[in-house]
């Protein structure tokens, strides 16, 4: 037999190799063939292959593994179960960019699906191994490192902790200011998936300089960037202080211009990261109001239909509105108040939004002292609303001359007549109180039913005569 003959043996078996990773890779990418694939044993052929001579063979099973990790937990539990993650490592650090790629990829599949593998991903010493992938020059191994980190510190605090002694947070970071946008977003939300958990995780990142370059990459017009407004949000919400870091560094006005520039989903994490920042403190509910915020979130609950986005939106603008009689002022006079009862009264939506509609009404009406804005409410506002709405009217009549006489010519101290109360009630005593501000006649001058008792004493008063 030829030397020639000999070779092409070699040749035809490492075909049927790549061959057979490339149509495996192919059929994991649907649904319907992963049971097949399963009980044909696919894994245990695999993974010899990640060892494979030929570097597209390896690359490909690499490709392969992962899609069917990706699938469901079980089949990644069969990877962790087959001893094929240490193999892995080990190569991160020994092969090319593209089996770098295939192997943090095959990592994230893993980690993705639960706690307990994730941690199966770092026993196996796999968080190294990624982070000096971030300093790799090529930015799509960059990239696909920071999805794998990211993965592993979405479950807990725990597991992000991990991430963070590794030493991926500064890495991260840098990875923020790579030009490559894809990157930028994928390292935006590792950050989040780290910051999320505790006031401790959010000050690391925060500690490792993510806030200078996160409000200039909010307002990048190409970027659409809501992995960097979810991070804003996730620092944002555990305390005051992280709170006012990012103001300092002007997050807000960079946030409110997001909010105004985005739509549904996308902008969601921008309505929340005000509502989360203006819950902490009256001094940071101010710095949302003075950057406009309020504008941007009426907006929003005029435009968006999605009833999860105006829950969030509701009680945003709850947030603002709860702190002193000048913040409900503000949120009062940007005309929501009508917009938050419709969404409380209507009937098809989702009880959430009405639960945080109702909320946030009450909110704001319980500081709000600004009578023009609270007297449309007289007219359309439900029982359980008006009672809030009243008591408003009966704190700010007995000191306020003007407010009294305006209460009258506008039709409010009719409207508190025709409303019927329990006797004994909160909001018979918000009545009593604004009907002991006016004269005995004027009440009973606009109390129901006046008219015709004045038309009977005409007719009875004419007889007698």
């Amino acid at each position: 037999m030829s030397q020639r003959h000999t070779l092409q043996v070699f040749e035809q078996y490492q075909k049927a190799r790549l061959t057979f990773v490339q149509a495996v890779a192919d059929l994991a990418t649907r649904p319907q063939n992963i049971e097949t694939l399963q009980n044909a044993g696919v894994m245990a052929l695999l993974r010899p292959l990640l060892l494979d001579v030929v570097p597209s063979v390896q690359q490909t099973a690499a490709l392969a593994l992962g899609r069917l990790a990706n699938y469901s937990d079980h089949l990644a539990e069969s990877v962790v179960r087959g001893d094929i993650l240490p193999q892995l490592v080990y190569s991160l650090a020994e092969q090319n960019r593209f089996y770098k790629k295939a192997a943090a990829f095959v990592l994230r599949a893993v980690a993705k699906h639960s706690p307990q593998l994730a941690q199966s991903v770092i026993d196996c010493g796999a968080l190294d191994a990624l982070v000096v992938c971030l300093e790799e020059f090529d930015p799509s191994v960059k990239e696909a490192a920071t999805w794998a980190l990211g993965y592993i510190a979405r479950h807990n605090g725990e597991l992000s902790q991990h991430v963070v002694d590794a030493g991926g947070v500064p890495l991260l970071v840098l990875c923020l200011q790579e030009p490559e946008i894809a990157l930028k977003r994928v390292a935006a939300s590792a950050l989040s998936d780290i910051a999320k958990h505790s006031p401790e995780l959010a000050q690391t990142v925060v500690d490792a300089g993510a806030i200078a370059h996160l409000a200039q990459m909010i307002l990048n017009p190409d970027a659409q960037l809501k992995n960097c407004a979810t991070l804003i949000r996730e620092i944002v919400k555990h305390t005051p202080e992280l709170a006012q870091m990012i103001v300092n560094a002007g997050g807000i006005a960079a946030i409110v211009d997001y909010v105004g520039s985005t739509k549904g989903n996308v902008r969601l994490p921008g309505i929340m990261m005000l509502g989360y920042t203006a819950a902490h403190t009256e001094s940071l509910a101010m710095a949302v109001i003075v950057s406009k915020g309020i504008n941007q979130l009426s907006i929003a609950l005029n435009e968006e239909s999605e009833d999860h986005i105006l829950a969030a939106t509701a009680w945003a603008l709850g947030q603002i509105g709860r702190h002193t009689p000048e913040h409900a002022k503000a949120v009062a006079v940007a005309n929501v108040l009508p917009k938050l009862l419709q969404l409380y009264m209507k009937t098809n939506m989702s009880e959430d939004l009405q639960t945080k509609a109702k909320k946030a009404l009450k909110n704001i009406l319980q500081k709000c002292v600004y009578l023009p804005v609270l007297e449309p409410l007289l007219h359309e506002a439900s029982p359980n609303i008006l009672k809030h709405v009243v008591a408003q009217f009966s704190k700010v009549l007995p000191h306020d001359p003007k407010a009294r006489r305006l209460f009258v010519t506008s039709g409010g101290l009719k409207k508190i007549q025709e409303i019927k109360a329990e006797e004994g009630s909160p909001l018979a005593e918000y009545i009593n109180t604004i009907n002991s501000c006016f004269p005995e006649e004027v009440v009973k001058y606009y109390s129901p039913g006046y008219a015709d008792e004045l038309l009977d004493r005409v007719e009875h008063h004419g007889s007698k005569t």
